[in-house]
């Protein structure tokens, strides 16, 4: 039952957000899209209450409780920025945006990867507390090897992510027209998004 409720939890945040940005943009009702995309927390409250209940009726704490921990670290860590992405790349097609800014070369792309992942420091810090609070609400009775080994995952994905990261650093992208890299934030006018 978690994995199939993790899976509606992806699948609503997705009917969510293009129900929200829709209403935000092609119906121009801005403060109704907005509420709309304000229900998105609502999905991982409810899959961290089902995940509760499910472990106090019994269930023997496993890799589907793991998955739900880094998924909803995942969504904390990412949501907000993957709302404002795709709130950008919408605005542009169907708005009359400007176009969204690009990642950039040289050390603009340097810092760009290196908040992503700050990004994922933060979903494994989440995923690791709340697999924590489940290895002690299971208690020394039961087997919580799963749980352990997701907080080992995170810490893993981290350390990867961190590598790739680190690649861009030292073997720093070009950009092939020649031109200085322009900081993110100054690539574009000002844009009205989600904030």
């Amino acid at each position: 039952m978690i994995v199939v409720l993790i899976i509606a939890c992806e699948v609503g945040f997705w009917v969510l957000l293009a129900l929200g940005l829709a209403l935000r943009y092609l119906a121009k009702m801005p403060r109704t899209g907005a509420a709309v995309l304000l229900m998105e927390p609502l999905l991982e409250l409810v899959l961290l209450i089902v995940t509760a209940i499910d472990l106090k009726n019994g269930a023997p704490a496993d890799w589907k409780h793991g998955l739900a921990a880094v998924y909803i670290g995942f969504t904390v860590a990412y949501g907000h920025y993957t709302i404002k992405w795709v709130d950008g790349h919408f605005a542009h097609r169907f708005a009359g945006g400007p176009p969204p800014a690009k990642p950039g070369y040289g050390m603009a792309r340097v810092k760009h990867e290196g908040k992503l992942w700050l990004r994922t420091v933060v979903m494994a810090v989440v995923a690791c507390g709340l697999l924590q609070a489940a290895i002690w609400y299971v208690g020394a009775g039961g087997d919580t090897t799963s749980l352990r080994e997701w907080q080992g995952t995170s810490l893993k994905i981290v350390s990867i992510h961190g590598l790739i990261a680190l690649s861009y650093l030292v073997w720093q992208k070009k950009d092939p027209r020649g031109r200085t890299a322009v900081p993110e934030e100054a690539a574009r006018p000002e844009q009205k998004t989600l904030r």
